[in-house]
């Protein structure tokens, strides 16, 4: 028997044997010190930062949780581990054919040094052949223009985007240039609806659908 790790629940201290039978280390993660307790910390602040809480703010949280603070390095450090995740599943190739295509666009304020700017974060769901919703990917730039969207749609056809009949999103000149001018063939339709995240969805879906799935 080697290490003798504390456990403390409760109701007082419990001294932990950890059996040693080969030479080297043996240390469940089960029983490593504060583990879980940093992963809670970790997920917090990394939840508030996505949400926009300011630096000082999320001091102030870590600090409601009774610990001592936490100083900026230290979030920025937390911060940057979801960012390796977040780009590879940007960057994922896109599997099987993806009839419909929604794309559509929203602004966010983003602080870029000292200067709170507006960029545009665009959107790419996809409908598979069987019915299924599927996330295509996701961009940020400067502006919504003809350009950056067809670098977008661009990106999309690289990682595997094929089978597209049909392209639903608002009626944007320089999107709807961008789709005639990478994903020929598809037919465009102005978008009447919010298209919801996850599950599934009719396959034949408009007129201009029915008419293609029916030739």
């Amino acid at each position: 028997m080697t290490g003798a790790p504390d456990f403390g629940p409760r109701q007082g201290t419990v001294e932990l044997r950890v059996p040693k039978i080969v030479p080297g280390t043996f240390f469940p993660s089960l029983l490593e010190p504060r583990r879980r307790a940093e992963r809670a910390l970790a997920a917090v602040v990394q939840e508030a930062y996505v949400k926009g809480v300011s630096t000082r703010k999320v001091d102030d949280l870590v600090r409601a949780l009774g610990m001592d603070g936490i100083s900026r390095s230290e979030v920025s450090r937390i911060c940057k581990g979801p960012d390796g995740e977040v780009e590879a599943f940007r960057s994922r190739a896109i599997d099987g054919e993806h009839p419909y295509v929604w794309l559509d666009a929203t602004f966010h304020k983003v602080r870029e040094g000292a200067r709170v700017v507006s960029l545009a974060t665009v959107v790419a769901m996809g409908v598979t052949t069987e019915g299924w919703r599927q996330l295509l990917g996701t961009d940020v730039g400067p502006s919504e223009d003809e350009a950056f969207w067809t670098r977008f749609l661009r990106s999309l056809v690289r990682r595997g985007l094929s089978g597209v009949i049909l392209v639903i999103s608002d009626a944007h000149e320089g999107l709807k240039n961008a789709v005639a001018k990478v994903l020929h063939g598809a037919a465009w339709q102005r978008s009447s609806v919010n298209m919801p995240f996850g599950g599934r969805v009719p396959l034949v879906i408009s007129a201009v659908g029915m008419r293609t799935l029916a030739a």
